[in-house]
């Protein structure tokens, strides 16, 4: 199939470069022009692992361009796949200022019919608003019907004309950062949101390679498909600090978090994953999502109370390492110094988005304190964000950030920091501290060695 994918970004690149892989015709458009030239030139604006290779190997084999062209975009394919940012606005909800420009865009340039898909996170009622622009732009131009493709529509075997010029389809992305490309090529289902049985008849051909060994896809209206999207991370996001509520909890009483998360863990009806305890989530999805929903629920009269805990909780979570050390050095930090494990907000990538490690820097820096900070991805994102400060260095290493630091400070769970050399550790601290913001390590081991270690919710 002939597909354009319109925004360049995390979604769009990794949807475009996983549909070429699998021999369609792909076209990334973005109005970034900077963006677009690195791509072209082989380089890749993101960093997710094993995507630059994807890329290059199928641009090198023809079947990936990008362009800056709208025409040229509209024109290629019969799916118009919507893949650009949803920021939230001041009040928290979706601005969908590009997702609207991107589908006024089509309809400016068609002379066909077109299968609109929204594959950005879009708030329930916006395939509608979608739908709307379209028409609009379709009336502006007096048009009223164009050429529809048949069963054969990407080999053009012939044409039905009368029936409507366009189908908008809601696909909401699933995937996790650091893990996105075997998300997308591996999913636990594919959400199809559609009302028009030609459209979701051409969805079906496009994700048919994905559905070899099982039916992974869903089909179902279009506010369930968008409402589906913000329901998962909302569950998600609930797990994470409904755990953070408990491990701080658990301090109090004397409980170690661990154990209790192994306890209820094995339970079937809950299981282990998102169940892990630490310094609080960011990203570009969750915070985001988790506002936008609120939004949504206050719009028709229904305040989402579990949710609004929710980001109380992450909120209050990003500051608990700061708690620690202040308790530990006194809230005067000026003259102090510390090591930083972990700039981006999880593994596997260098998205700083709402990364608590910005609340840990900016909360030392308030204090007076400097920071020596490393990560293996995401130091160039956390310069371009910060710039040239006296107060912020970076170590080449995770060892060479410990020289002289006051106590070592862990945000994010990278496999690099899992496995020190701890003798290396003690000799390079000027106090063999440890504040752990992710569990890495157990307590009673580090203690041992001669370390102070302060978990999240170990019993401390």
């Amino acid at each position: 199939m002939k597909i354009t994918v319109i925004g360049s970004g995390y979604v769009g690149l990794v949807s475009g470069a996983c549909l070429a892989e699998l021999g369609n015709e792909v076209l990334c458009l973005d109005v970034d022009a900077h963006k677009i030239s690195i791509l072209q030139q082989g380089g890749v604006p993101i960093y997710e692992p094993g995507l630059e290779e994807l890329i290059k190997n199928n641009v090198a084999a023809g079947r990936l361009r990008f362009t800056t062209d709208v025409a040229e975009s509209v024109a290629h394919g019969l799916v118009q796949m919507i893949a650009v940012g949803t920021p939230s606005g001041e009040d928290g909800s979706a601005d969908l200022q590009y997702v609207l420009a991107a589908a006024r865009n089509i309809a400016k340039h068609m002379t066909e019919y077109k299968v609109i898909v929204d594959k950005s996170t879009v708030p329930v009622g916006t395939a509608d608003k979608v739908k709307q622009a379209v028409q609009e732009e379709l009336s502006n131009r007096g048009i009223t019907t164009l050429p529809r493709p048949q069963a054969g529509e990407a080999r053009g075997e012939g044409r039905e004309t009368g029936q409507p010029s366009f189908s908008v389809v809601s696909n909401p992305e699933f995937l996790k950062e650091g893990a996105a490309i075997d998300d997308f090529n591996r999913p636990d289902r594919i959400v199809i949101g559609a009302d028009d049985e030609r459209a979701i008849e051409y969805m079906r051909k496009m994700y048919a390679p994905f559905q070899r060994n099982r039916d992974r896809l869903m089909v179902m209206d279009v506010k369930s498909a968008e409402l589906t999207k913000y329901a998962a991370n909302a569950m998600l996001a609930t797990r994470i600090s409904f755990m953070n509520e408990l491990a701080n909890l658990a301090e109090k009483v004397g409980a170690d978090i661990e154990y209790v998360r192994k306890g209820i863990g094995s339970d079937q009806r809950i299981g282990y994953n998102f169940l892990y305890s630490g310094c609080g989530y960011g990203g570009s999805c969750f915070p985001k999502d988790i506002r936008a929903l609120q939004r949504t629920g206050e719009e028709f009269g229904m305040p989402m109370k579990i949710l609004s805990a929710v980001e109380d909780v992450n909120h209050t979570q990003k500051n608990v390492l700061l708690q620690k050390i202040t308790a530990r050095f006194g809230s005067n930090l000026k003259g102090k110094h510390f090591a930083l494990w972990g700039l981006a907000f999880k593994p596997g990538t260098d998205d700083m988005r709402d990364a608590p490690s910005r609340v840990v820097m900016e909360g030392l820096w308030a204090k007076g304190a400097t920071v020596t900070a490393h990560d293996p991805v995401a130091m160039k994102e956390t310069k371009h964000i910060y710039g040239e400060r006296a107060d912020l260095h970076y170590a080449k290493s995770p060892l060479d950030a410990l020289q002289d630091a006051d106590a070592l400070i862990i945000v994010t769970e990278w496999n690099a920091y899992k496995s020190p050399d701890f003798d290396a550790v003690k000799s390079k601290l000027k106090n063999a501290i440890i504040f752990d913001g992710r569990n890495l390590f157990e307590p009673q081991d580090i203690k041992a060695m001669g370390i102070e270690y302060y978990g999240i919710g170990r019993g401390n």
